[in-house]
C-alpha cells in the first residue's frame, strides 16, 4: 500500500471497529503489500484493509465461510461481527480472527503437505468462479511486455522473461493435467501456525489450475509428502511461478520491500533452473 495511504488505512480499520463496539487502543501493522494486516488491541483482532478499487474481499469472505463449512484448514473470520465488507474512507475492511503464533513455528514438510491436501480437498467440493492460473500468467507477459510499466528490466532479462512465461505456458497447457480450484499463492507467508493446527490465508488469489502450481510455491520437500504429484509438471511449474514472481518485482508499482533485490535473485535463479532442468525456451 502507497505509504501515504496507511495512516488513513489505518484509521479506517480502528473506527470500523470501535463503530461495532471493540476497543481500540492500539494498532500493530503485521503485514504491508497490496492490502494492509494489522493486529488491533485490546479486542485483538486481525484486520485487512485495501482500498476500494483493489480487492476482492467479498469473494474472499464467501471463500473463507464455505471452506470453514467443511473444516478446510483456512482462517476464520471474527466471530463477534457480522461477517461482512465494511467500506469506510475509500477503503473496504474484512475483521478475522487473530491467532497467537504457537511455538515452535517450524513447520514440518509433511504437516504442511497434510494441510494443503486438506485445503484441497475441501475445495474440490467447491464449484464458485475463479480466474484461471494461465490468466496470471498472462498478466505477468503483458507486465514483461510493456516498457513502460517496467522501465527498469534489462533488455536480456525481459527477453529471459518472456520466452519463459510463453514457452512454459505453452508446455504445461499441453501436459493436460486435472485442474481444480486451488489457493494460488500458499506459500509459508500464507500459512499461520496455531495450537489449532496449520491454516491457510489470503484467500484472494485463488484460482483452478493442476494442484501441481500450488505445490510450487510451497518449499520443495512438501511435494515429497503429497500424493500423485507429477514431477516434470512440478519442475516445470516451479520455474512458471519463479518467472511470475520475478516480474511482479519489476513492476514500477511494486512496493515490496527489497523487491529488486528479489527480483535480480530470482532472475539467476530462473537461468540456474532452466540450465539444471535443460529447457529450451526459445523454440
Amino acid at each position: 500500500m502507497q505509504a501515504s495511504e496507511v495512516p488513513r488505512a489505518i484509521a479506517a480499520a480502528r473506527s470500523t471497529a470501535s463503530s461495532l463496539g471493540m476497543t481500540v487502543d492500539d494498532v500493530i501493522v503485521l503485514h504491508d503489500s497490496n492490502k494492509l494486516t494489522l493486529r488491533l488491541l485490546p479486542c485483538d483482532v486481525l484486520a485487512r484493509v485495501a482500498p476500494v478499487a483493489d480487492q476482492v474481499a467479498q469473494f474472499e469472505i464467501e471463500l473463507a465461510q464455505r471452506l470453514a463449512e467443511s473444516e478446510s484448514p483456512v482462517a476464520a473470520l471474527e466471530p463477534r461481527v457480522e461477517p461482512r465488507v465494511y467500506e469506510r474512507d475509500g477503503f473496504v475492511v474484512t475483521l478475522w480472527t487473530y491467532y497467537e503464533p504457537a511455538t515452535p513455528r517450524e513447520v514440518s514438510p509433511a504437516d504442511y503437505a497434510n494441510a494443503l491436501g486438506r485445503l484441497h480437498a475441501g475445495m474440490r467440493k467447491l464449484d464458485v468462479p475463479t480466474p484461471h492460473f494461465m490468466d496470471r500468467v498472462e498478466q505477468a507477459q503483458r507486465l514483461v511486455a510493456s516498457r513502460d510499466r517496467t522501465p527498469a528490466l534489462a533488455d536480456a532479462d525481459r527477453e529471459l522473461l518472456g520466452d519463459t512465461l510463453r514457452s512454459l505456458r505453452r508446455v504445461i497447457a499441453e501436459r493436460g493435467a486435472a485442474e481444480q480450484l486451488l489457493h494460488g499463492e500458499p506459500h509459508p507467508g500464507n500459512v499461520l501456525t496455531t495450537k489449532n493446527g496449520l491454516l491457510f490465508i489470503d484467500l484472494e488469489t485463488c484460482c483452478r489450475g493442476p494442484v501441481e502450481f500450488d505445490l510450487a510455491h510451497a518449499p520443495e520437500d512438501v511435494s515429497e509428502h503429497y500424493p500423485g504429484v507429477d514431477q516434470g509438471l512440478l519442475r516445470e511449474c516451479r520455474i512458471l511461478v519463479l518467472a511470475m514472481i520475478a516480474t511482479w518485482r519489476w513492476d514500477r508499482d511494486d512496493q515490496l520491500p527489497n523487491g529488486r533485490r528479489l527480483g535480480t535473485e530470482w532472475l539467476s535463479q530462473i537461468r540456474a533452473e532452466l540450465d539444471r532442468e535443460g529447457l529450451d525456451i526459445h523454440g
